[in-house]
């Protein structure tokens, strides 16, 4: 069975500032997410969370190391379309509305104009934005913006649902709708692969997880598994957000 996603000893070096000094990352990332299970990535600001799904992504080029999506190298194009993404800062363009906006994303997949706009009024209705739909974006919040991207990430209707952290800045009734729309993608067959520094949201929604700390994996495994004491696990996030927020800073993590 191919894996939907795959990292072999993935590393990224970033160099930085005047006298380009050197900041690691990734070190030797190892992954293996299974088609049709939700996987957590978790992690404190500035683990290396993002650098790994934008090296996924095709946005960024590793240092070391190979990732694979479907078996296809990330460089392969063909390999990307089966992807649906929504990054941790979604950014469009503030002039549309929602709708617009979902019709542009549509026409760039080259989706059929009758299944592209009957896929966009379902996920409009499903993120409760129908009554929204034709406001333009620069009226919106920024959980109403979170709600767009993720229709966005699922308009194409992709096989494997990367969300670079989907529950960012939704108030509790958007962060439900999120996690009820992971859950029904995963019973649906989907694999869905997100990020998150909060452990919790990753305990209701995940088959598998994997902890990522200065951009090195800590442990991976079944929530049983990594979860066994959930007091020290929380202590170790936090004490190492302490260590790692000057290199997030940077904005290269």
């Amino acid at each position: 069975m191919t894996v939907a996603l795959r990292t072999e000893n993935l590393g990224k070096v970033y160099r930085v500032g005047f006298f380009m000094r050197r900041v690691e990352a990734l070190k030797g990332l190892n992954l293996e997410v299974k088609p049709g299970e939700a996987f957590g990535f978790v992690g404190p600001n500035g683990a290396g969370k993002t650098t790994a799904i934008k090296i996924l992504m095709g946005l960024h080029r590793q240092t070391s190391g190979s990732a694979y999506l479907f078996g296809e190298s990330v460089d392969n194009v063909n390999a990307r379309r089966r992807v649906g993404y929504l990054p941790e800062r979604p950014y469009f363009y503030v002039h549309l509305s929602a709708r617009e906006v979902l019709h542009f994303y549509g026409q760039l997949f080259e989706m059929d104009p009758a299944v592209r706009t009957e896929r966009i009024e379902m996920l409009l209705e499903r993120v409760q934005l129908t009554r929204f739909a034709d406001v333009t974006l620069s009226k919106y919040s920024k959980g109403m913006l979170q709600r767009v991207g993720l229709c966005q990430s699922l308009l194409h209707d992709p096989d494997l649902i990367v969300l670079d952290e989907p529950m960012s800045g939704l108030d509790p009734v958007g962060r439900a709708l999120v996690r009820d729309l992971i859950l029904e993608q995963r019973d649906n067959g989907k694999t869905v692969f997100f990020s998150s520094h909060i452990l919790s949201d990753v305990e209701a929604i995940c088959d598998r997880v994997a902890i990522l700390v200065g951009g090195e994996l800590r442990e991976s495994g079944s929530i049983s598994e990594v979860v066994r004491d959930r007091e020290s696990l929380e202590a170790v996030l936090v004490g190492e957000m302490t260590k790692t927020v000057d290199e997030s800073k940077l904005g290269v993590l």
